[in-house]
């Protein structure tokens, strides 16, 4: 079991990679769904780890590694190819918050001090790695239907559809950065407490 679950953490670092070149040959339809079942992965590796008690450091680091790729990399193609100031602004902001949390990290890490993700059920980060997947699966999802779908031929429901999920991607990025932010400062308020510690 413990091998399985650890091959979804690989699954969602592969996935992480392979939607880049998926979206440059403008398989649209391939990224989301690919996603979407790298997002699913995440929820499941951490399930069966809990349940059948197989968690272990070698698998914590790679489900932490298989979520940052999976979710930087994303929101870096939305990034490109959506330029407007209401989609990079929050992206540029997450992916700082990531690599200025990861700082923290290390720096610990030379101390041999670890800080570790919370693991309570709706801890704020994980509200935020949640949001963020909705987020970035709701854009794929509007990419990939705008697509392949055309004008002519669109139904009630599909307008309805195409209407209101941009709302869904704006709304939930904005609320991935509250998260993001909300939770970089719990991190940064948990590495204050510990540095004083060293003094």
């Amino acid at each position: 079991m413990k091998k399985f679950v650890n091959s979804l953490s690989i699954f969602r670092i592969l996935a992480a990679f392979a939607i880049i070149p998926l979206f440059l040959f403008q398989m649209h339809w391939s990224v989301f769904i690919l996603f979407v079942l790298a997002a699913a992965s995440d929820f499941f590796d951490g399930y069966l780890a809990k349940k059948y008690k197989v968690t272990s450091k070698l698998g914590g680091v790679m489900d932490h590694i298989g979520d940052k790729l999976l979710i930087i990399n994303s929101m870096i193609i939305l990034a490109v190819m959506m330029r407007v100031w209401f989609i990079m602004v929050p992206i540029i902001l997450m992916v700082a918050r990531e690599i200025y949390v990861s700082g923290l990290r290390e720096f610990l890490g030379t101390q041999k001090i670890e800080m570790p993700v919370t693991k309570e059920r709706f801890s704020i980060a994980k509200i935020k790695t949640t949001l963020q997947m909705i987020a970035v699966g709701a854009f794929f999802l509007l990419i990939a239907i705008g697509s392949t779908i055309a004008q002519p031929i669109i139904s009630k429901f599909m307008m309805f559809v195409l209407v209101g999920l941009p709302y869904v991607c704006i709304w939930g990025l904005w609320l991935s950065l509250i998260a993001s932010l909300w939770s970089a400062t719990t991190y940064t308020l948990d590495f204050k407490k510990k540095v004083k510690k060293l003094k």
